[in-house]
């Protein structure tokens, strides 16, 4: 089955280049992707699929039967949207939309997609059980994977498969990572309330900028020495905003900023514990404070089951030199790991490294991606989905929610 595949996926390989190609060149920002819909929709379509349109605002669900008795669903999940970018890269390819670019290839993503799902669509009889593909809008503003669970995307889904593209791994090989993947990543938005006066006499007044300042740094030396080191948060204020004038002690200032954390318990304690801080902090100097916390996606976990399943399937695809376990996770985020509330699941890293030329970092207006990866990422998920059936492991409780 593994040459079978292998060898439906080299014939497509042109038209999938052809497919991301269109795809990069017309690239379509979070919650708009009406074009990139309506393309996807119809490859699924010229392939057999029952496909839902509309899906989280501007998915696209693709339903593929199989022949076999196994009536396990397997979702297999990819997203589709771009960045606020202006491209740099000078491809002949580049984007026809200036300041919109896909530098987080997410063209790559939804070809491989439709790569894997071509490729499944014409194993007929030999596929054992159902799958049902999602190509996902807006995951760059975190908010596709729950418009698509609001859609029931996930109804009775028993497990997920997705990927993402990384420079830093040569193309065509595949990285792994057991346990924690991606962080959590929160929203924090803090206000400080102070007291107005003249600038030449701050005592008579309470200055919120420098009680903001304070509070910045309390949060950062707290973080090293009140956090356990092992399980890291990085906290980001991005964003301060305060004063009218040289001469006027500011009376409010807002700050903004990101939270990343991957241990689970210290993503549930982080909320009260920055308020304390916070509250701590303005008591002592006479300043009133809000803090607004607000929850983004959690941290991607994969499945043991799951990922040991695609680490195995890797290897025979491409051989153990090819397939990276990666010791260290990213504080990156991803909504994908908001499906795996509803059910076990792994990403992969999909190298897209060139040999020989500078590997732009992803979201940089430069970046570029090994095309022939795309061929790598849809045998991996390809072969991996058929094993989901044949794998005995597929019983173990590991792989229920």
């Amino acid at each position: 089955m593994l040459d079978r595949i292998k060898d439906l996926a080299q014939t497509l390989a042109p038209r999938l280049i052809e497919i991301r190609r269109h795809f990069h060149a017309h690239p379509e920002l979070s919650g708009q992707e009406y074009q990139t819909s309506a393309y996807v929709a119809g490859v699924l379509s010229s392939c057999g699929l029952h496909v839902k349109e509309a899906v989280g605002k501007t998915g696209v669900v693709g339903e593929l039967t199989g022949e076999g008795s196994d009536r396990r669903l397997l979702a297999i999940r990819t997203d589709m949207d771009a960045l606020p970018i202006i491209e740099g890269t000078g491809l002949e390819f580049a984007s026809h939309q200036r300041g919109i670019m896909h530098a987080c290839g997410h063209d790559i993503h939804t070809t491989v997609g439709l790569g894997t799902a071509m490729v499944l669509s014409q194993l007929g009889a030999a596929l054992p059980g159902n799958i049902r593909f999602l190509f996902q809008p807006a995951e760059e503003i975190a908010q596709g994977a729950s418009w698509m669970v609001a859609d029931g995307a996930m109804a009775e889904v028993n497990a997920i498969l997705s990927l993402h593209v990384f420079p830093t791994i040569p193309g065509g090989s595949v990285g792994i990572r057991y346990g924690a993947l991606t962080a959590a990543s929160d929203d924090l938005e803090i206000t400080i309330m102070g007291e107005s006066g003249h600038g030449a006499r701050p005592h008579e007044a309470v200055d919120a900028i420098w009680v903001a300042a304070q509070v910045i740094s309390a949060l950062q030396q707290a973080i090293s020495r009140m956090q356990n080191s092992l399980r890291p948060v990085v906290l980001t204020i991005g964003k301060i905003e305060g004063g009218r004038a040289s001469n006027v002690i500011a009376d409010r200032v807002q700050m903004v900023g990101t939270v990343r954390s991957l241990h689970p318990e210290t993503y549930e304690r982080l909320p009260a514990w920055i308020e304390n801080i916070v509250t701590g902090i303005c008591q002592t100097y006479g300043a009133k404070c809000q803090v607004n916390y607000q929850r983004g996606v959690p941290s991607v976990q994969n499945n043991p089951a799951l990922t040991q399943l695609l680490e195995t399937a890797a290897k025979e695809a491409w051989g153990g030199d090819r397939v990276q376990i990666l010791l260290e996770p990213s504080l990156g985020a991803e909504d994908f790991a908001v499906y795996l509330k509803y059910a076990p699941g792994t990403m992969f890293r999909l190298g897209v490294g060139q040999p020989g030329k500078t590997n732009y970092p992803l979201h940089h207006p430069q970046f570029e991606a090994d095309e022939s990866a795309i061929v790598t990422g849809v045998v991996t998920l390809a072969y991996t989905a058929y094993k989901y059936w044949q794998n005995p492991m597929a019983q173990s409780t590991d792989w229920q929610i």
